[in-house]
């Protein structure tokens, strides 16, 4: 299940990545770049959704895919909000609450998944709250201007990416209580 239609598609956004970054590097129009970027970002974000619904329905899920699928999603994310602090768009604060986040929560589900209690710490709705507003203020900091003449991305990018930070550190919260009693239960 390596080379399947989906797993490819997972690939797919990790080798965005160097893409998404060499954009601000090659000498665009700075719109230009904007537009090029956000552009890719909804592209490769939308494929998250496409490698989900095409392994189900191509009946191609497999423990790899569902290993790299978070991992992509993670990877696009981190280096979106670094290029994003590199041009001064998004806070480092905000960038280190995200990351950090995501380091520890996947160290956290990878230790419980060790000890044979994932379960616990199971997606929530929560963390997909949050990733969605994740994917929304991106493209919308990435951006950076007027969309349809009416919305300022960069206002409306630096609200969402604050209550991302806000909803990341809720959720982490949440499944830090949920692995608690596994942790107590381990740790004596």
């Amino acid at each position: 299940m390596f080379f399947t239609v989906p797993t490819l598609l997972t690939w797919t956004r990790i080798i965005a990545i160097p893409l998404l970054v060499g954009v601000f590097y090659i000498g665009l129009e700075p719109r230009l770049q904007n537009l090029v970027a956000t552009v890719m970002f909804i592209v490769f974000a939308a494929t998250d959704w496409l490698d989900g619904y095409l392994a189900r329905r191509l009946n191609q899920t497999s423990s790899f895919g569902a290993f790299l699928d978070p991992v992509a999603d993670k990877f696009l994310v981190c280096a979106s909000l670094l290029v994003l602090v590199h041009l001064k768009r998004a806070d480092v604060f905000v960038a280190l609450i995200i990351i950090g986040r995501e380091i520890a929560i996947s160290a956290l589900r990878e230790w419980m998944a060790q000890i044979g209690a994932s379960k616990s710490v199971a997606v929530h709705m929560l963390g997909k709250v949050k990733t969605t507003v994740q994917m929304v203020a991106i493209p919308f900091l990435l951006f950076d201007g007027q969309l349809f003449g009416v919305i300022d991305t960069e206002v409306w990018g630096t609200w969402l990416i604050w209550m991302s930070a806000i909803l990341t550190v809720w959720s982490m919260i949440y499944y830090l209580q949920k692995a608690l009693p596994e942790i107590r239960r381990r740790v004596k």
